[in-house]
């Protein structure tokens, strides 16, 4: 893949929602089984990010969805896109991605300070890498301009729920409204929903859950094989030893906005994957 086509790539997957919640991790749950293939339909942002990022100016591309232009909390609408097809027989609930690359996607439950959030991107770019970040609906709601500055880095959005509630212990009706709520959001910021739903407050989805993902437009639940802890506030040090610890090619990497020690532990975590030659992508770019 060359370097044009690859932006184009991650700027053309990037639509979707930021995700997390304030110092709440996800611990495991349940299961599931079946998936679907779909194309769903997302955005790319035009325009610098905020930040000195010459990463962000990709070039345009990909094919124009019947999707109205949304608007865009600050700057010009952002143009609706649909996004590359995922290779078929993936699971439904996806844990890593091939054992034989040099890829790994880190992941981001995002919710946090503007100042924060703009501080860890801003690292990430400068070390060339680009991250998914799965937003909670209500951090949505409060930072709208971050979903645009996410975008605008080459960054991947998805749903991360609405209010970050025990999703897997709902009844299906609740459920289905924590994960729509968000889409809607997502939707209305970005004129997509994004490819990628991860449940709040577990690791994996019930049958139920992921079965309410598929029927809002979600074929695959994104889950995570290496698991940081960040959201315990352990320090930098003990981060960064958790992803390197245990961290692999192709696999999904679960990290939280809203802790300072995880944007001070990603310089490092992102210096070792480069020392063994691991390149940190989005996860759309992961499995493609």
């Amino acid at each position: 893949m060359t370097f044009l086509h690859r932006r184009t790539v991650l700027r053309a997957a990037a639509g979707g929602a930021l995700a997390g919640a304030a110092a709440v991790g996800c611990g495991p749950s349940g299961g599931d089984t079946g998936a679907r293939a779909a194309a769903d339909p997302s955005v790319r942002a035009t325009g610098p990010p905020p930040g000195p990022s010459a990463a962000s100016k990709g070039p345009k591309g990909g094919r124009a969805s019947r999707l109205p232009a949304p608007s865009s909390p600050s700057g010009p609408p952002l143009p609706s896109l649909s996004l590359a097809p995922l290779p078929p027989g993936l699971p439904a609930q996806i844990e890593h991605g091939p054992r034989t690359g040099k890829d790994v996607a880190l992941t981001f439950h995002g919710q946090g300070e503007p100042k924060q959030v703009t501080e860890l991107l801003g690292e990430a770019e400068r070390a060339g890498a680009r991250v998914t970040v799965l937003a909670v609906g209500t951090w949505l709601d409060a930072q709208p301009q971050l979903a645009r500055r996410v975008l605008d880095g080459g960054h991947e959005l998805g749903n991360h729920t609405m209010r970050h509630l025990d999703i897997c212990s709902m009844p299906a009706p609740a459920a289905s409204a924590e994960i729509t709520e968000c889409a809607e959001r997502l939707r209305r910021l970005t004129g997509g929903i994004g490819r990628w739903f991860r449940p709040s407050r577990a690791r994996r989805a019930t049958e139920q859950v992921a079965r309410l993902a598929r029927e809002a437009g979600y074929p695959h639940v994104l889950s995570y094989d290496v698991d940081s802890l960040d959201f315990t506030d352990p320090g930098p040090e003990a981060v960064r030893r958790a992803v390197l610890g245990a961290v692999r090619p192709g696999s999904v990497v679960s990290l939280h906005f809203g802790h300072a020690g995880t944007v001070a532990a990603l310089p490092a975590i992102l210096d070792g994957l480069h020392r063994r030659g691991l390149r940190a992508v989005t996860t759309t770019e992961l499995l493609t």
